[in-house]
């Protein structure tokens, strides 16, 4: 069975750090496409950052230059390092393996909330 174990969230202030880390299957990682999406309370859930299997990153413009995605193939995880927090990063943050027309995985999300 396939699962995608985020951890990472919490409350933290405008302008701080956090780094989520997402621990997956070893049976997909290394040939998925691994994102970070979020979700904020009366949205919908948008991309904040991919990565490819061979290190390829997009990133949502709100959040280019403040956030980072990596991942260790040898570890089966991805990671997403954010800096200069806003308020408006608050939300729910979701972990996403995908490989075109083969699977889209989703993990239970981490709750990140910025104070201001």
């Amino acid at each position: 069975q396939v699962q995608l174990v985020e951890s990472g969230g919490g409350l933290v202030q405008a302008g701080g750090s956090l780094r989520l880390s997402c621990a997956a299957s070893a049976s997909i990682f290394s040939i998925s496409v691994m994102g970070w999406y979020r979700q904020a309370p009366g949205k919908q859930r948008e991309l904040v950052a991919t990565i490819t299997n061979d290190g390829r990153t997009n990133y949502a413009d709100s959040v280019k230059g403040r956030f980072t995605i990596s991942r260790d193939n040898a570890k089966n995880t991805v990671w997403l390092q954010m800096d200069s927090l806003k308020p408006e990063d608050t939300a729910d943050y979701y972990c996403n393996a995908f490989k075109v027309r083969s699977f889209n995985y989703w993990g239970q999300g981490t709750q990140v909330t910025v104070s201001s």
